[in-house]
């Protein structure tokens, strides 16, 4: 299995709770240095708890289940900030 698809199994494991709250979460990219770029979408896009959500969940399911990740960054949050 290719990294993205091993990268969207991860985020398979937590994009059931960011429905549940009216969001999800896209890739947008893996850099050559295995940055995981994703976009966060519906209501995870302006929640204000959107950052914590992208460390302590997007971020920690994709770096368990795919260790060669070296990390995440929010697309979208990276422009707010």
């Amino acid at each position: 299995m290719d990294l993205t698809a091993r990268v969207e199994q991860a985020l398979e494991t937590i994009r059931p709770y960011l429905i549940a709250d009216g969001g999800n979460v896209a890739i947008e990219e893996i850099t050559p240095e295995n940055i995981v770029k994703v976009k966060l979408l519906g209501s995870c896009g302006s929640c204000k708890m959107s950052f914590m959500t992208m460390k302590a969940g997007i971020e920690q399911a994709i770096m368990k289940d795919v260790p060669e990740i070296k990390g995440v960054v929010a697309v979208d949050l990276a422009e707010q900030a």
